[in-house]
């Protein structure tokens, strides 16, 4: 089962818990502009962290703040996408097509 969240708090114990590390796709990274984000999983099997660059939890969050962005993710597990705050408020009214 997963929980959707956007405190702050709440994704980076989360995401540290697991060993996750705020990161942004480093093909959008550049200058000023932080790109698409994401939260990496370097011992994870089967990472795909070598297309992404670590970046600072404040900039992960002012980013994500800024997309007005939510965290869907799995209290047991690596499981997490990033999504839009308007899908994950379609999702909670039970508009299952939302996500697609």
């Amino acid at each position: 089962m997963s929980d959707t969240t956007t405190d702050h708090d709440t994704i980076r114990k989360w995401a540290e818990a697991k060993g996750g590390r705020p990161a942004a796709v480093k093909s959008t990274h550049s200058g000023k502009d932080v790109g698409i984000i994401r939260i990496m999983f370097p011992d994870a099997p089967n990472s795909e962290h070598d297309a992404l660059v670590e970046i600072s939890w404040d900039e992960f969050f002012e980013e994500f703040e800024k997309r007005e962005l939510a965290l869907v993710y799995e209290k047991d597990s690596m499981f997490s996408k990033i999504i839009g705050r308007d899908t994950a408020e379609k999702c909670a009214r039970g508009d299952h097509d939302a996500a697609r």
